[in-house]
């Protein structure tokens, strides 16, 4: 089935999520995982729940923050329940030490209390041997009622997963641990995952790199927990499919169902993003031949209609004709894909329809064909744990509008977002008017009608958020640096910026005001410039810009030489919450987010001791590098930049990695030129003789 199907149903959840764990309790299925596409999958942490394996709800944990640190990373959860009938949630979280921490709840749900209050982790890094990274931990209670912990990252090149008994009496602690021989796991990378098929014990884990389409599930058995284990058959048993639409699969867990088992992943997005961190979750089918081995599994975009037993009416918006004010036409030098808005009337999750910038309000109109009664409206928005501003309305005829539920000052997240009315109408139109971050675009997975009501699974709802509506782009050129305009005789201490945000550039190390090629720059040499007012909220998170700059580098170097940065790494030091422009000829840039996964390089590097016009362009979705007005580079992706401490600074980043060459001119904008925009100011800057 192709990918962009209706109603293909695989992805089963909508939005970002990876590594997840599945678990039924009672008649209601769950999967926590890692909450995906920011900060290096540092996203809130959430549950999803469903009753019918179809619809399922996303809900906000309530976790208490560490003692010297809010959570930021909730990666690769599992939770179990314990004799005593609570539910324990262990996550890994690298915030304060590489470890896995824990949490109790007499819900699946929370709201978790801490296993220890000192934050002593149940598995700590270093552990069960120096050095060993503790994370991606599995629990397996056996059938004598014992506990066993599997867990490990990058064990490739760290001596093999561990394992290690659960001490039943805390649920806080591991006892007897010990490293797994690598020679019994062949080609491993992260995620081990057991699970007991009659008496073998099968070890299941991702190899390769999570990063692209290497990424696979291999597995190995024993008679033992502790093994030794013996490597399987048909190994890897999941990889990417032909034609790449299931891309990069791995880091699972299984559930069980009457006999029958389902593997239960996460895979990139498509088109994919850079680093392969904006992934999605899907279940396949998984055949045992025997209990030491496992066929490999055909990984593909469809549902598995025996798992579902739905008793929600029909969505009469599915396959309904759709407009929109705009859609995104993603172009690159590897994609060429439209986020269209009949995507968000297909109920499909890996499509979506998405505006065509990430300017509001943008509006999407349900087109029914004919009156149809609607009690019940259901948005999935891009981000389910962030909350949209938004208003439903309704109409007979497309032209006289009516309020169906206004959302305009909403402040809680939630996916689905769940409004209900009855009314008769032919259209339903949805305006997105704000959002909870920066630079997100309005965007929809599904929207779906109703004309009847439908129990929900739970009675959950998520809190309303603290925090202010994303500051909007100023659509302004925020700073404006050009020596030609500085008189030769000035000192350089400190520089007026000419552009929107003013202030003053301070000198900080080695620059002065030079000659080359008769032309008037700035000559770094250990230094840079540093301007005194703060970065702007238009900046932050996945917020639009432009930076332009004329520049000569006599000699470049294969890494570091930054032009211009304007990111925090002090807060987070996570890919992706950098942002910097360079001129290098390694992996490090072009456009540096601090890891070599999803930095931009130069497909070409400019020529040495020349000047050249070099723009780095981001509209939210694409980052974009040209050098003389030509494209040479481009690639997905989403940012979470982190500002609020962050400088803009000319010259170098926020660490020194300082630019040794000549810049004429800087220019940094809160929006995405276009390439006919960016020509315009190449020669309206380009330097001139004196």
């Amino acid at each position: 089935m192709d990918i962009n199907a209706p109603g293909a149903g695989n992805p089963i959840l909508p939005g970002w999520f990876a590594d997840p764990t599945i678990k039924k309790f009672g008649d209601i299925y769950y999967i926590y995982a890692t909450t995906d596409n920011e900060m290096l999958a540092s996203g809130v942490p959430t549950v999803w729940y469903s009753k019918d394996f179809k619809n399922w709800y996303n809900y906000v944990m309530e976790i208490p923050s560490f003692s010297a640190k809010s959570i930021t990373n909730f990666w690769a959860p599992d939770i179990l329940q314990g004799k005593d009938g609570k539910y324990y949630l262990y996550f890994g979280n690298c915030e304060i030490g590489c470890n896995i921490y824990g949490y109790v709840s007499n819900s699946p749900v929370g709201p978790w209390e801490k296993l220890s209050q000192d934050d002593v982790p149940v598995i700590s890094n270093g552990y069960p041997r120096e050095g060993f990274p503790s994370l991606d931990a599995q629990f397996f209670q056996d059938s004598d009622g014992k506990i066993y912990g599997y867990w490990g990252t990058w064990v490739h090149y760290n001596g093999g997963y561990a394992v290690g008994e659960l001490d039943k009496s805390t649920m806080s602690s591991m006892v007897n641990s010990v490293n797994i021989p690598l020679a019994q796991t062949p080609a491993p990378f992260e995620a081990a995952y057991m699970m007991k098929k009659g008496t073998k014990y099968v070890l299941m884990y991702s190899g390769a790199s999570c990063h692209d389409e290497t990424y696979n599930v291999r597995y190995s058995y024993s008679d033992s927990p502790y093994g030794p284990f013996t490597p399987g058959k048909n190994n890897p048993i999941l990889s990417t499919n032909e034609d790449k639409t299931v891309h990069g699969p791995g880091h699972h867990s299984v559930l069980e169902e009457n006999g029958e088992y389902c593997i239960v992943y996460h895979k990139h997005d498509y088109p994919m993003t850079r680093g392969g961190l904006a992934r999605q979750i899907c279940v396949d089918r998984m055949v045992f031949e025997n209990d030491s081995t496992i066929k490999k599994v055909v990984p593909s975009n469809k549902e598995i209609k025996e798992l579902i037993k739905s008793e929600v009416p029909e969505n009469i918006a599915l396959g309904a004709k759709t407009t929109a004010s705009s859609y995104y036409h993603l172009k690159s030098t590897e994609d060429d894909y439209k986020y269209k808005p009949s995507f968000a009337t297909d109920d499909n999750n890996a499509t979506m329809w998405k505006a065509a910038d990430n300017i509001t309000p943008q509006h999407l109109i349900v087109d029914f064909g004919a009156e149809k009664k609607i009690k019940r409206v259901m948005t999935q928005f891009e981000f389910a744990s962030y909350y949209y501003q938004y208003k439903l309305e309704y109409s007979l005829n497309g032209k006289n509008w009516f309020m169906y539920a206004d959302k305009s000052n909403n402040r809680v997240a939630g996916s689905p977002m769940i409004d209900d009315y009855d009314v008769t109408a032919r259209y339903i139109k949805l305006t997105i008017s704000g959002t909870e971050k920066t630079g997100l675009y309005p965007a929809v997975w599904n929207i779906k009608v109703y004309d009847s009501l439908f129990d929900i699974p739970l009675p959950l709802h998520n809190k309303k958020s603290a925090k202010d509506p994303a500051v909007k782009s100023t659509k302004k050129l925020l700073v404006e640096l050009d020596a030609s305009k500085i008189p030769e005789n000035k000192a350089l201490n400190t520089i007026a910026n000419k552009g929107y945000i003013g202030g003053n550039f301070t000198k900080n190390g080695e620059v002065s005001l030079t000659k080359q090629d008769g032309i008037k720059a700035f000559n770094f040499i250990n230094g840079s410039l540093i301007l005194d007012k703060p970065v702007p909220k238009s900046l932050a998170w996945n917020g639009s810009y432009t930076v332009a700059v004329w520049v000569k580098n006599p000699q470049i170097a294969n890494e570091k030489e930054i032009m211009v940065s304007w990111c925090d790494r002090s807060k987070f030091g996570l890919a992706n919450s950098y942002n910097a422009l360079a001129y290098n000829s390694g992996n490090y840039g072009a456009g540096v987010h601090l890891d070599g996964h999803f930095d931009m390089k130069y497909t070409k590097v400019p020529e040495a001791d020349k000047w050249h016009h070099i723009v780095l362009t981001f509209d939210g979705v694409v980052e974009k590098i040209y050098v003389d007005g030509i494209l040479d580079n481009s690639q997905s992706m989403l940012l979470s930049s982190a500002v609020d401490k962050a400088k803009i600074i000319i010259g170098a980043s926020d660490i020194g990695e300082n630019f040794s060459g000549f810049i004429a001119s800087a220019r940094l904008y809160d929006y995405a030129l276009t390439q006919e925009d960016l020509l315009k100011v190449m020669e309206k800057t380009r330097p001139v003789k004196d």
